[in-house]
Formats: C-alpha cells, sequence, structure tokens
C-alpha cells in the first residue's frame, strides 16, 4: 500500500472482526488525526492473546479505499494482522497502533487472554506506540460515545509525545454516559475461578462453556484499575513486553543451578 502523505500513519485493528461497531467507531474519531490503515480479522478472534498461525496460510483482502482511509480484512489472528501488516502491507512504519475498541473490558489478568492486547503488544515489539483500548460493555451495538473521546485524547497525546521503548498502554471504559476521567492505575492482582459452565450436547456429551468469576488476590491495592473502573473512571495501565522479574534474578543466581 502506497502512502505519500505526510500525515500520521495510524494502524488500527482488533479482535471482533472489521466489521464490529467498535473499531468502526475508533476509525471515525481518530480520522482527522491521520492517514488510517484498518486491518482486522475477518471474523471475532477473543481471547486469542499473542497467538500466531503458522501451520497454515493466512491471506487478507481490500475491503474498502478511499482517501485518508484504508481497510483491509486478514484471515488470521489480531496478531497475524499487525505482522502482516508491517510486512507486506505498509510502505512504512506507523506512527500509531490502536487496537480496539474492544467490546467488552480487558482489565486485570485478562490483558494476558486479550486479542485486543496481544495485537498492542506486537505493534509494541515493532517499536510502534501502541495503545489497546476496550469499553466494558459486551453489547454488538453498545454506545462507544465516551470511549472514543477518551481513546481520541489519549491517542493524540501518544502521537505527540511517543511512548518508552517496550511500553504499551492498556485503556478501560466504564459503561457510563460520562466518564470521570482517566486515572493511572496499576494491573488488579487475581485469576479467574469456576471458569467452565457444564452442559450436554444433542448426543449426551458433557460440553463446557467458558465462564467465571474473578477473585482478587489479599491484599488488594488501592490503585488497581478495577477499583478504579467500579469507582466511575477509565483505567489507563503502562504494561511491558519484557516480563523478567528483575528482583528475583539476584535470588536466583544464589540457588546455583
Amino acid at each position: 500500500m502506497q502512502n505519500s502523505s505526510d500525515r500520521p500513519l495510524i494502524l488500527i485493528t482488533n479482535d471482533d472482526g472489521y466489521q464490529a461497531k467498535g473499531i468502526n467507531e475508533l476509525a471515525v474519531c481518530l480520522r482527522d488525526l491521520g492517514d488510517l490503515v484498518v486491518f482486522a480479522p475477518d471474523g471475532a478472534r477473543s481471547g486469542m492473546g499473542s497467538a500466531i498461525t503458522s501451520l497454515i496460510p493466512i491471506k487478507y483482502k481490500l475491503i474498502k479505499q478511499e482517501p485518508g482511509l484504508t481497510i483491509y480484512s486478514c484471515t488470521g489472528t489480531p496478531v497475524d494482522c499487525v505482522k502482516l501488516a508491517l510486512n507486506e502491507v505498509l510502505d512504512r512504519q506507523p506512527d500509531l497502533l490502536v487496537s480496539g475498541i474492544n467490546h467488552g473490558g480487558n482489565m486485570a489478568i485478562c490483558v494476558n487472554y486479550s486479542g485486543t492486547m496481544g495485537a498492542a503488544e506486537e505493534g509494541c515489539i515493532f517499536d510502534i506506540p501502541s495503545i489497546g483500548v476496550s469499553l466494558l460493555d459486551h453489547h454488538a451495538d453498545a454506545d462507544f460515545t465516551e470511549c472514543c473521546r477518551l481513546g481520541r485524547l489519549l491517542a493524540r497525546r501518544v502521537l505527540r509525545e511517543g511512548l518508552p521503548h517496550g511500553t504499551f498502554l492498556n485503556l478501560n471504559v466504564p459503561k457510563l454516559p460520562h466518564v470521570k476521567g482517566i486515572k493511572v492505575c496499576r494491573q488488579a492482582d487475581g485469576r479467574w475461578v469456576r471458569e467452565y459452565k457444564r452442559s450436554e450436547n444433542a448426543s449426551g456429551e458433557s460440553v463446557f462453556w467458558l465462564t467465571g468469576d474473578f477473585e482478587s488476590a489479599k491484599p488488594i491495592h488501592p490503585e488497581n484499575d478495577m477499583l478504579a473502573l467500579d469507582c466511575g473512571y477509565a483505567s489507563l495501565v503502562p504494561c511491558k513486553v519484557d516480563v523478567t522479574d528483575y528482583d528475583f534474578m539476584n535470588t536466583l543466581r544464589e540457588w546455583q543451578l
């Protein structure tokens, strides 16, 4: 794809598919900030994390092209979309990657499972300032007004300021008509429990549906993202690609393995 404009180049993807309302609302609200390339899955790919497709080929196709906006669909995962766009489609490095707007929250431990955040992390790996944006509403026709307002505000600032090497941002917005503001947070500590609901299929075989409840670890840190969302704020968590536990390195050396 050729792009000769001096405007910033913004790559947009998601895990709900290129036809989802969230990604289309995001494209509308970012349209004046730069030239947009939407490169997203051809259908829902929620919960893919950083999954990549390696055993079968993937392909993409052009859906729409007009000045300032190009839309592609891809048969792969969200991370596949980022990789393919950067390696085969774009003629220059994007100035910003925005993944979303996800239908449903990606706070706390969900950042590790989320295809939305997997795509944002992949952009970060390629040294692109990257943001994941999620709304705490799973409905297909959710109201993205506040989410778009805050996501655009953050995108403008990141375009201007950039992000540190290895850092990407996770913005979650509560389902409210008026959000109090953005609060910088840490990721809530906890895990999902009672994760499956058992039922039977027509043949009488047991099948399992993913469900569950989030259980916070104690003590609960007062600056975590879930508490901020419960209080009517959008949560903004800086995340890192490097998962090394530097504090434990010296202890590990003492093990003398």
